[in-house]
């Protein structure tokens, strides 16, 4: 979900530096206990957005929002702010945002009262045509409550002349662009929708017979529902309640089908370890990471120390394809919260020690190889190192789990712009290195990326994964990307969602 407004002259936080996932979504028909499993299920997803959280329930009668910024923890425990969401029935969404203001008018989901009746809708992705329609929406005299491209959405719908809220709901994402995976949820249904290239993840579970949708497999976990299976690109699943009481499900392919290409960062950083994306544990493929790297960039060292967390995974498959002891040279304190910290040069100078400390008694005296996830604009990457110094390490050397960040992304990843990464900075790999102070610095080739994740390199006639990033393969078009400063535009704006 894109923020259409920011501020972009907002000073850098300390998570600046790492990709963010912005959004995961969650949602339940049919079971007595919806808003509470809904919270459950959005405490699983957590990492996929920290500044915000809400849940829309239904109870027969009418439809029961709760939006609060913070964490989910922070509000959905309380049984008084549950009590408020009555219902079998309910979506949930968690929210991420960088620079700007994080308001309350933008918490998903959003929620309006249409000629058929309410729906919320809740997204995670970006939309590449969310400004272009939201632009001509307000032409013809449209009034925009929210910053959001999800907004955009419950537009198209209240103008579609179909008869049913699910036809009007297709012939509004007919017209969307990009990359998502959007869930609705009306007084009988339960809507599930994914971009025709699969861009971005959703899977579907069932619990007692109930349907339930999620971004990760680990919100299902949390709950003990089993998965049932992947949305397939482009897929539109319909679940309604009849009058009966039992539950129908359709499904629906009302684009034309395309070769899926899910976002290869789910692998590399986005997805929680334990969840399944794509028919395959994200576990797995990170430590495959680490091993291949080892493979093509070996050196003598005596310990690898992950960067805590995203490089823990692929430095226990380096230590292991390398044979140098792994050792957790970086302890995280995990209770520093991103509020907490004054966004000011001064305080910002020191934030990566608030955050990580380097463990001297593992490191002191040693070569010591850090393996990271993934380098975006490289500034934490110094600290880090000089961190690592500071605590008497004899060499450091970064072995980075991805390949090199040369271009913005649209689909719903916060990236800065393309002149801010690290890689269109500096004309070669070891100016690269010089600046980050290291001894020496290598990354994951894009062949050995996708070794890792499907255990083939990647083809250039028929990518597996979205990886533009990487390659600049744009899967989709572009169409709010008119200009130069449309792209430093959408860059910043893909990022709520």
């Amino acid at each position: 979900m894109t923020d259409i407004s920011r501020d972009d002259n907002q000073l850098m936080s300390l998570d600046d530096d790492t990709l963010h996932e912005e959004c995961g979504v969650f949602g339940i028909l049919g079971h007595p206990d919806a808003a509470t499993l809904t919270a459950l299920g959005l405490h699983a997803l957590q990492h996929r957005g920290q500044e915000a959280a809400g849940i829309v329930s239904y109870d027969g009668r009418q439809f029961c929002s709760e939006r609060r910024m913070g964490l989910v923890g922070d509000h959905y425990t309380n049984p008084v702010t549950l009590a408020q969401l009555p219902g079998d029935r309910a979506i949930g969404h968690v929210r991420y945002s960088t620079t700007g203001d994080t308001i309350l008018r933008n918490v998903q989901p959003l929620l309006a009262e249409l000629e058929v009746g309410g729906i919320a809708i809740a997204h995670n992705g970006n939309f590449t045509n969310g400004l272009t329609l939201r632009r001509q929406l307000i032409a013809d005299g449209a009034i925009c409550q929210s910053n959001s491209d999800t907004e955009v959405v419950l537009h198209l719908i209240a103008r579609s002349r179909s008869a049913s809220s699910s036809d009007r709901f297709i012939d509004a994402i007919r017209q969307m662009e990009g990359g998502y995976a959007m869930l609705a949820l009306t007084r009988t249904k339960l809507i599930a929708a994914r971009d025709p290239i699969g861009i971005r993840p959703l899977v579907m579970g069932d619990l007692d017979g109930k349907p339930i949708f999620a971004s990760e497999t680990c919100a299902l976990d949390i709950i003990g529902a089993k998965f049932v299976r992947d949305i397939e690109n482009g897929e539109v699943v319909v679940c309604e309640i009849q009058p009966d009481g039992s539950i129908s499900i359709e499904t629906y392919k009302p684009q034309h089908p395309k070769q899926e290409r899910l976002c290869l960062f789910e692998y590399v950083y986005f997805a929680r370890p334990d969840s399944v994306v794509g028919g395959r544990n994200v576990y797995n493929a990170r430590k495959n990471m680490g091993i291949n790297l080892a493979k093509e960039a070996p050196l003598e060292a005596d310990v690898v120390v992950p960067v805590p967390d995203g490089g823990t995974p692929a430095a226990i498959g380096f230590a292991q394809q390398s044979g140098i002891p792994f050792e957790l040279g970086i302890i995280r304190n995990h209770y520093v919260g991103r509020t907490f910290i004054e966004p000011t040069q001064s305080i910002r100078a020191f934030g990566v020690k608030l955050k990580h400390s380097a463990n001297r008694a593992v490191i002191e005296g040693k070569r010591v190889v850090l393996v990271d996830d993934s380098i975006v604009r490289g500034t934490t990457s110094v600290k880090i190192v000089q961190m690592i110094r500071d605590a008497g390490a004899r060499e450091v050397h970064i072995r980075v789990a991805s390949p090199m960040i040369f271009h913005p992304d649209f689909y719903g990843i916060d990236t800065p712009d393309a002149d801010k990464l690290l890689a269109n900075q500096y004309a070669s790999l070891a100016a690269m290195c010089d600046y980050i102070g290291a001894d020496s610095l290598a990354f994951l080739s894009i062949d050995g990326l996708y070794k890792a994740v499907s255990g083939n390199p990647r083809d250039p006639r028929a990518p597996l994964f979205t990886d533009h990033y990487f390659t600049g393969d744009y899967p989709t078009r572009l169409l709010d990307k008119d200009g130069p400063s449309n792209v430093h535009k959408l860059s910043l704006l893909a990022n709520n969602g």
